[in-house]
């Protein structure tokens, strides 16, 4: 699993975790240190993340500078050193966290959803409650600035996070506006606090050292953290299943609540998806509620699949409206790279 993470998945875009990697998988002393983790956390983006952390954290500087000098075999070296020194906090950190990827992209396509689902319920105000939050960045979706390779743009033009799409198809996204967002609601197994150094520099780490595109990365990841801490969301941490209705009653009365999934129903087994809708339509006795989702091909249950196949590479952006138990869901777009491409297919 390491060689192949290396020689495969990190070739081309992490010269250094490919050579910590391939380096992982030859030492015979560092492969028994990674068994110390229960099987489910010894994935290398897993065990990685968490020697970055440390080398972040001061505790590795060893890897620290060899990550910041860009020496894959100096890296390589402090990375098996690190993981023999401190086999339990490499364990300690990998069994308490999971890898993020916080992609504020994602806002690009929940943005034209969102204010689509309030214009066909004609909501004045929303609540947004977002399922596998991790640090809640979707909950700014209104928060942020959009601009759209057809010249289109959404969102805030003065905010510190600025983010960029491409649109593919003639049809351009709806500009309207989102309508005011009044309550801002995450619900994860494990939430992230962007308050608390130590939260966020779990995000920090989970960024592979060395990808092309690290410096923007980073200030982008700096910008998203420091605008969610202005205005921090209110964090449910539990099983969305069960702890949507109290998400539900934090949104006031004269708001639509709009449930959002981005890629989190993957990890849900077909009964948990089908117990999460029966939730939505359960909230939906007494007021309309809107579920906005961007999930792989048919992992969406209700939402339709254009008759595309499940490993066709792109995402279906679902819209459903739940009024008075009675449910109308539609496919609304596709999109690909977690937004970074979107195909706009309803009617406005």
């Amino acid at each position: 699993m390491y060689r192949h993470f290396g020689e495969v998945d990190a070739a081309e875009t992490s010269p250094l975790y490919e050579r910590v990697a391939v380096a992982l998988s030859e030492s015979d002393e560092a492969l028994r240190a990674i068994e110390a983790a229960p099987a489910r956390k010894r994935h290398p983006t897993v065990i990685l993340a968490a020697l970055h952390d440390l080398a972040l954290a001061g505790r590795a500087p060893a890897l620290a500078a060899a990550y910041a000098a860009a020496d894959g075999d100096a890296a390589a070296e402090a990375a098996i050193d690190t993981l023999l020194r401190m086999t339990d906090s490499v364990v300690s950190i990998a069994v308490r966290r999971q890898t993020r990827a916080n992609e504020t992209g994602r806002c690009a396509v929940l943005y034209p959803a969102i204010a689509e689902a309030a214009r066909r319920v004609g909501a004045h105000a929303v609540g947004l409650i977002d399922v596998g939050c991790s640090a809640g960045f979707n909950l700014n979706a209104d928060r942020v600035g959009i601009t759209y390779d057809n010249g289109q743009s959404l969102g805030d033009a003065s905010s510190p996070v600025q983010l960029s799409s491409s649109i593919v198809g003639g049809r351009p996204v709806p500009t309207r506006a989102m309508p005011e967002v009044v309550a801002r609601v995450g619900v994860d197994l494990d939430p992230v606090d962007v308050t608390d150094a130590d939260d966020a520099r779990w995000l920090r780490a989970c960024l592979w050292p060395d990808q092309p595109d690290q410096p923007d990365r980073v200030a982008r990841l700096e910008a998203e953290m420091a605008l969610a801490a202005t205005a921090p969301p209110l964090l449910l941490q539990g099983d969305a299943v069960e702890v949507l209705p109290d998400a539900f009653a934090r949104v006031p009365a004269d708001a639509l609540p709009v449930v959002t999934t981005t890629w989190a129903l993957s990890h849900f087994s077909l009964e948990r998806r089908l117990r999460f809708l029966h939730r939505l339509d359960e909230a939906a006795a007494g007021r309309a509620v809107a579920w906005v989702s961007a999930e792989g091909v048919g992992v969406a249950p209700a939402v339709p699949t254009l008759g595309d196949r499940r490993a066709s590479g792109h995402s279906i952006i679902g819209l459903a409206v739940f009024n008075q138990s009675a449910l109308r869901a539609e496919a609304i777009g596709r999109c690909w790279s977690q937004g970074r491409l979107l195909a706009w297919l309803a009617d406005s």
